[in-house]
């Protein structure tokens, strides 16, 4: 009989108590990693002790908050294997040539007249390519800044497009970090997530290649020479790499997979497949090379060419080549363990659930729901300046909510990263802002009016919001099924509540 009691002890937090350890959350991330520059992880993983401590106080058990995060855990799981995946395909595109070849020919286009467009579109395909913002700014787009300077340019305007084209690779990009955890907090298909984000990111991306055409238009070019500095970035490339076209066929297997909706992880697989054999065959690194780079990425040193010497290239080389493996993925994946752990903890007591209520009763629409989506996402990011949390808890926090109004969760994860991951670099304290401002040599607020790209897509989220436009929704069958899921949760809960009560323990 009390056995029984045990489980009936079990309180509702107050909306305070719901909120203390999101609140926990974001003064230690905004405090020990945006100021003192701790690492984030164990500052989550307070924040998940302070929800466990708080179920515990209400009633639930230590076994109650396990069973919930290893629920989360196994739900997600499937998304962390495709980011270990990405890591190594990104290992295997480098080694194998493909990589470099899409940056070897962006670069030949460069034409002065036009180099706002051009390192915009360089940039974004480049970023596509590697699936990192960071990356391609540092590399591509510092070579495109020492262009501006040699031709006397607005360079303002030519960090804004170097901005843009980053973070639109980024954002679409099945290799960007970004992007996967979007699909993973939202529980989306890797492509199907991707596919929906076309309807804000490609206005986006049409309104800022016409202002960048426009004021190529404007600028007098004549007489204006190309820096050394990229050709020697090309003539480098061309002395390690063989091109043929065959080095596409990644890319192409890729899309192939993406507009087919074939699963994600095989085809990856495949492509990163075709991908070594191309290292092997066309650019003559050995098996071991081939291994080490889809493990540990691809390293300057692999390269034994006669009369090469790795040591003695420029720095911009190692900096676009030196990257993936699946190595490189552990700390994403560290920083989506403990961020789930968080929402695991704090989910016991469903206080996310009591969070949204409150949120929700202001929300009225469709337009007012993705409106506050966008709110919620620009707030964790301006106060916790970590773009992988700022994508991680609004999706796990809002994902039920859209799921009850009829409307499928890309439409959370595109606003999501509309709001959070894109806007990232515009804002001058958070990590991103301060790379791109160091790196490219523009203070971060000078370059976010030409960073086009990266604030009309809040813009056009908004717009579709109350337009119903590009707003995908549920069918009957598809909410009932997804409700399931939460159902399900709430069963699990109660059924471990009622053996945790029964006397189950867990030895420390």
């Amino acid at each position: 009989m009390a056995k029984q009691q045990t489980g009936s002890l079990k309180r509702q937090p107050t909306l305070f108590l719901a909120l203390l350890p999101v609140i926990t959350m974001v003064i230690l991330l905004s405090l020990g990693y945006v100021l003192f520059e701790l690492p984030p992880e164990p500052l989550i993983i307070i924040s998940a002790v302070v929800a466990g401590i708080i179920a515990i106080k209400l009633g639930y058990s230590y076994n109650d908050v396990l069973d919930s995060i290893s629920h989360k855990i196994a739900k997600t799981m499937p998304a962390m294997l495709i980011l270990i995946t990405v890591g190594l395909m990104i290992g295997a595109w480098m080694i194998g040539g493909t990589i470099p070849m899409m940056i070897y020919y962006g670069l030949k286009i460069i034409d002065p007249q036009f180099l706002l467009v051009t390192a915009f579109l360089v940039t974004s395909v480049v970023s596509v390519c590697t699936g990192t913002s960071w990356g391609s700014a540092g590399t591509i787009g510092v070579a495109f800044m020492g262009v501006g300077a040699g031709m006397d340019a607005n360079l303002a305007a030519v960090a804004g497009a170097v901005v843009a084209g980053a973070y639109f690779g980024d954002k679409l990009s099945p290799l960007s970090d970004t992007t996967n955890i979007a699909a993973l907090s939202t529980g989306v298909n890797l492509y199907e997530h991707i596919g929906h984000l076309l309807y804000t990111t490609l206005p986006s991306f049409v309104v800022a290649g016409i202002v960048y055409v426009i004021t190529g238009l404007n600028t007098n070019a004549e007489g204006v020479e190309i820096p050394e500095k990229v050709g020697t970035i090309m003539s480098t490339l061309d002395t390690i790499y063989d091109w043929n076209l065959l080095l596409v066929v990644p890319v192409l297997i890729i899309l192939y997979g993406s507009i087919g909706k074939k699963p994600t992880i095989p085809v990856m697989l495949i492509s990163s497949m075709f991908a070594m054999a191309n290292g092997m065959i066309f650019q003559g690194f050995s098996l071991h090379d081939v291994v080490a780079s889809v493990v540990n990425g691809f390293n300057i040193s692999m390269v034994t060419l006669p009369g090469f010497d790795a040591s003695a290239v420029i720095a911009d080389i190692p900096r676009l080549l030196n990257r993936g493996g699946m190595n490189s993925m552990m700390g994403t994946l560290l920083i989506c363990f403990c961020a789930i752990s968080f929402a695991g903890a704090i989910s016991v007591t469903k206080s996310l659930e009591l969070i949204v209520n409150k949120l929700l009763k202001l929300v009225h629409s469709t337009g007012s729901l993705i409106v506050a989506t966008i709110i919620t996402g620009l707030t964790m990011i301006g106060v916790t300046s970590n773009g992988q949390v700022s994508i991680l808890m609004p999706g796990e926090m809002l994902r039920e909510a859209y799921i009850r109004r009829g409307l499928h969760p890309k439409n959370l994860g595109r606003t999501v990263e509309d709001s959070a991951a894109i806007t990232e670099p515009i804002l001058p304290w958070t990590a991103a802002g301060a790379y791109m401002a160091g790196t490219l040599g523009v203070a971060t607020l000078d370059y976010l009016p030409w960073a086009v790209l990266c604030w009309t897509g809040i813009i056009f989220a908004t717009i579709w919001g109350f337009t119903g436009f590009g707003i995908a929704k549920l069918t009957p069958e598809q909410q009932a099924e997804m409700l399931k899921e939460y159902q399900s949760d709430e069963e699990q809960s109660h059924n471990s509540s009622v053996s945790g009560g029964a006397g189950k323990t867990v030895s420390l």
